[in-house]
């Protein structure tokens, strides 16, 4: 079923890998901290809540047991919310980053559309604070989206420059790739786009037609980028994995401060939220994931 305009649909991107409570103390780590963030979420108008799970301590986690139990904590408050589980490691075989969706089986989970440089550079100190090969080849590629197809997974298309969105088309060709598929359009990353206006007009107009597309903007412009991507007919992640600030540069305290002034946003210009109902539907994603 086609996307009605004249609605928007929110992501809540409730806790990345790449920070912690010494960046922002009110990331979320644990399975009951990050069920009680999607309720906020939702509450505050978010359909789809993106995950990656920690230890208790904040450490990343790919151990199946802590995503299972995000997955109950999650719907025990959010019984229809959708799930979106990220399958995104470096270092990691196939096996290791998606062991986690055949026993949960979320209703989507994130696929990294190639590999790239993937770093943290510091103007300040002339250094890189972090640096690594994201590898994401296309026999990686179609190792994870098998995985995702054989689960019942929509795939979350997470493209960090435009030669991303391409790669989808032989995946698709494949059969591989469904039709229900989303492309996320990731800015701001260093060693992917920048996040600019002119770049984000671009990255919209390779998604084919009619396909489902949101913007993920990590960077200062972030909400400017997200007001454009409201007018241009797309659809918009926030969150503290993306980012900790309200427009006022306050720190957003939660997930549901962020969802809440996405959603103003969104209203100001014209685009209601989508229901968790809506979302399902323009998706085609029916079954509720295990928990």
């Amino acid at each position: 079923m086609k996307q009605d305009k004249n609605k928007i649909i929110i992501s809540a991107s409730l806790t990345g890998g790449a920070t912690n409570r010494s960046h922002c103390q009110y990331i979320p780590y644990t399975p009951v901290e990050l069920g009680e963030e999607a309720k906020r979420a939702v509450d505050a108008g978010a359909s789809i809540v993106h995950i990656h799970a920690r230890e208790d301590n904040g450490v990343p986690s790919w151990r199946t047991e802590v995503f299972e139990e995000i997955s109950k904590e999650v719907r025990k408050r959010c019984p229809h919310v959708i799930i979106n589980f990220s399958t995104g490691a470096i270092g990691l075989s196939v096996a290791e980053r998606t062991n986690h969706l055949k026993a949960t089986q979320p209703e989507m989970a994130a696929f990294n559309m190639g590999s790239m440089n993937y770093a943290i550079y510091s103007k300040r100190r002339k250094e890189f604070l972090w640096k690594a090969v994201f590898e994401n080849s296309f026999d990686t590629m179609a190792a994870i989206v098998g995985v995702m197809n054989d689960n019942g997974v929509c795939p979350e298309m997470e493209c960090f420059d435009t030669g991303h969105i391409r790669n989808a088309e032989p995946l698709r060709d494949m059969g591989l790739i469904p039709d229900n598929a989303c492309y996320s359009l990731v800015m701001g990353v260093l060693g992917g786009i920048p996040a600019t206006a002119e770049n984000l007009i671009h990255q919209s107009k390779q998604v084919p037609e009619n396909a489902f597309w949101q913007s993920i903007v990590i960077s200062k412009a972030q909400w400017k980028l997200t007001a454009q991507s409201i007018i241009l007919g797309g659809n918009i992640r926030v969150g503290l994995e993306d980012n900790f600030y309200l427009p006022n540069g306050e720190m957003a305290k939660s997930n549901g401060e962020l969802i809440a002034e996405a959603a103003s946003l969104a209203r100001t210009i014209g685009r209601e939220p989508a229901t968790i109902t809506e979302t399902r539907e323009w998706l085609n994603i029916s079954r509720v994931s295990n928990s």
